[in-house]
């Protein structure tokens, strides 16, 4: 049963987070579309989409964001308490601690709570509309693929390689594809200046055709200026869009990681950064709560603002460590397992010192 502290402490701790999200988000959307009308007017954006786009951007963007709100919202209004004197008042009245504590851990776990299922199952959805409005309309003509050095493994047998391609046209300079038999030999090979996918006629076209094909100890060559054909993959399948991970939901995303695994993709990394991050995102509404109630707790001779000062210097610090190892682990071999683990037990272990000053 909650006791009066509990619910006392609890509201306040919702009822702050909840009006966080109302007055920064509505401020959020305002700034996007101040910054973002001359381009939607100048691509002619329709109204229907702008509106979508809003809606999927205030889901994308408050998900992005719940933590650092979480974590104002407890400083905010644990430093009220500790400047009306009430936290002493609980304290001096035989409540350790750990027991004060109980509020807040309730109330982060039913944001965590939150915080999973949106970002599990409505934020990909979200993401979708998103990014494709933004592509399309803001930044219309960028590519949103990666475009070099690409290298699928489209089964057991098949590989592909295109030096690099252009989404826009539909493009890829420098393609190979190999098959190789059961005994890992190669059965034949093609190369081509260019590979173009020709929608109207549903096939590919090939430049500067070459095939060789091994039989025995024969290679036989073929060779053609132009040839029209047709392939087992899906021109979208040569380079997914760079935010497709994304896109997918809890279960899709699994699926999605062990294919692009399977197929040796090149930015395997980029995708399960994304996952491992969204598992993380849970985790870090207890430890922010933590932090926070640790800061803000102790009433200081700066009051609230000397609090949020504070704590907003730790929200920075916070997002510059998880920007830095998430790209070591995009660009380079880092795992993106300890990209996501480090910034959590480096805070976590800040998190506890703090609690200790605090109980002092």
């Amino acid at each position: 049963m909650l006791s009066i502290i509990d619910k006392y402490i609890l509201k306040r701790y919702l009822a702050t987070f909840s009006l966080m999200l109302l007055l920064f988000i509505p401020i959020g959307i305002m700034v996007n579309l101040a910054e973002q009308i001359g381009k939607m007017i100048d691509n002619e954006a329709p109204l229907n989409e702008i509106v979508m786009y809003y809606v999927n951007f205030t889901i994308y963007i408050g998900n992005l964001l719940f933590p650092i709100f979480l974590f104002l919202s407890v400083i905010f209004f644990t430093s009220k308490l500790a400047n009306n004197t009430e936290i002493v008042a609980i304290l001096s009245s035989g409540v350790s601690y750990g027991r004060f504590l109980r509020p807040y851990i309730i109330g982060a776990s039913l944001i965590a709570i939150l915080m999973f299922f949106m970002t599990m199952f409505i934020v990909p959805n979200a993401s979708v509309g998103f990014n494709e409005f933004k592509y399309k309309y803001l930044k219309k003509g960028k590519q949103d693929r990666v475009t070099n050095n690409i290298f699928n493994q489209l089964n057991e047998t098949d590989f592909i390689y295109v030096s690099s391609f252009d989404p826009a046209r539909q493009l890829g300079h420098n393609f190979t594809f190999e098959r190789f038999n059961e005994g890992n030999e190669l059965d034949f090979k093609i190369s081509a200046a260019n590979i173009r996918w020709i929608e109207k006629d549903s096939n590919y076209r090939l430049t500067s055709y070459k095939k060789r094909t091994v039989i025995d100890d024969t290679a036989i060559i073929e060779s053609k200026r132009r040839l029209d054909t047709i392939f087992a993959f899906d021109i979208g399948d040569l380079t997914p869009v760079s935010y497709v991970a994304e896109t997918k939901n809890l279960f899709e995303l699994d699926t999605f990681i062990k294919d692009q695994r399977r197929k040796g993709a090149s930015n395997i990394n980029t995708y399960v950064l994304v996952k491992y991050k969204r598992w993380a995102l849970p985790l870090t509404a207890f430890i922010l709560t933590l932090i926070a109630v640790s800061v803000s707790s102790v009433k200081r001779r700066g009051g609230m603002g000397a609090n949020l000062a504070f704590g907003i210097l730790i929200a920075f610090v916070f997002i510059f460590f998880d920007k830095v190892f998430g790209t070591l682990a995009e660009q380079s071999g880092f795992s993106p397992l300890l990209a996501v683990i480090i910034p959590n037990v480096v805070f976590g272990c800040l998190a506890f010192y703090l609690l200790q000053n605090a109980k002092r």
